[in-house]
């Protein structure tokens, strides 16, 4: 199955496929830190935080930056 397909098949069955996704990444937002995700799912750090802050989260005082050292 291809993205496309799923899509198709979810619209049949009446589930809005993009909602799902927003929904999805909004949970996972609440459970770590806005630009780890970001970068886990190759969306722009704006965009994760931005749902972090819709969703409630509080990882606003996570340090930005290289942490593998």
């Amino acid at each position: 199955m291809n993205p496309v397909g799923l899509r198709v098949h979810l619209r049949e069955i009446g589930v809005p496929p993009q909602r799902g996704r927003i929904s999805a990444i909004r949970q996972l937002v609440l459970q770590a830190p806005a630009p780890v995700i970001a970068k886990a799912l190759g969306c722009h750090d704006e965009t994760a935080t931005r749902l972090v802050t819709e969703a409630g989260g509080t990882w606003s005082r996570y340090a930005l930056g290289d942490h593998q050292r």
